[in-house]
């Protein structure tokens, strides 16, 4: 069995145990590996945000919290370094700090040869990334975006006319190479985009936001799509 599989395996093992909780014994000779290995994997699991507890002493044992489950991961080295790439190549995306961290939680429980392989091929692909936008400011629109609050910023157009205006996020959008704001302006009354980089200020205010829907933005553009499609 290969590892990411036993990963799977014994987290799915972890879940079924409920709260009665399982060995490392047990799981070692449940899987044929030393409890040396079964160790090294519940801390890959765990690494990787598994939920998993430990009990020690007599009838102690390692369980899963309900409900938490790994999904099995079986990626290429190239598919290894095309998440890494996209993610390095993007610091101003939004949630771009999570997604590193979600690569590397996968990462984690690749198999040692896949990683490996990986690794080595990452050291083949280099990126020029822009520096990333004020972590501070990113973290708000972020913070809005997800909870759907109004959001303060100081806004700083092309034409370098600065405004204060809060704003009710409705998407992300990423066109010509610029990550854009789109929201409802309170100040213009109107549906606007902010270009990130003209956001000097952003604080989250306690107002919950109206309810106004992407549709109401209007079509994208021609180069632009939204990020939940699978295979699109």
């Amino acid at each position: 069995m290969k590892r990411v599989e036993r990963l799977h395996a014994l987290s799915e093992m972890l879940r079924r145990s409920g709260t009665r909780g399982v060995s490392a014994e047990r799981l070692a000779g449940e899987f044929e590996v030393s409890v040396r290995t079964i160790k090294r994997d519940l801390d890959a699991l765990d690494n990787s945000g598994a939920p998993i507890w430990s009990r020690p002493g007599p009838g102690g044992g390692y369980g899963l919290a309900a409900g938490g489950s790994l999904p099995p991961v079986s990626l290429s080295p190239a598919q290894a370094v095309a998440l890494m790439a996209a993610v390095a190549a993007a610091p101003d995306a939004p949630y771009a700090d999570l997604a590193a961290a979600g690569v590397q939680k996968i990462l984690d429980v690749l198999d040692p040869k896949t990683r490996a392989r990986g690794d080595e091929l990452a050291h083949r692909v280099w990126v020029n990334a822009l520096p990333a936008s004020s972590r501070a400011i990113k973290s708000a629109l972020e913070e809005a975006m997800a909870e759907q609050r109004v959001i303060r910023i100081r806004y700083t157009s092309r034409d370098g006319t600065s405004t204060t205006r809060d704003v009710e996020p409705v998407l992300f959008a990423s066109t010509n190479g610029q990550w854009y704001l789109v929201g409802w302006c309170r100040l213009r009354n109107a549906m606007r985009w902010f270009t990130v980089s003209g956001i000097e200020r952003a604080s989250v205010t306690k107002t919950g936001c109206g309810g106004h829907a992407i549709h109401e933005v209007g079509e994208p553009p021609a180069n632009a799509r939204p990020v939940h499609g699978r295979g699109e």
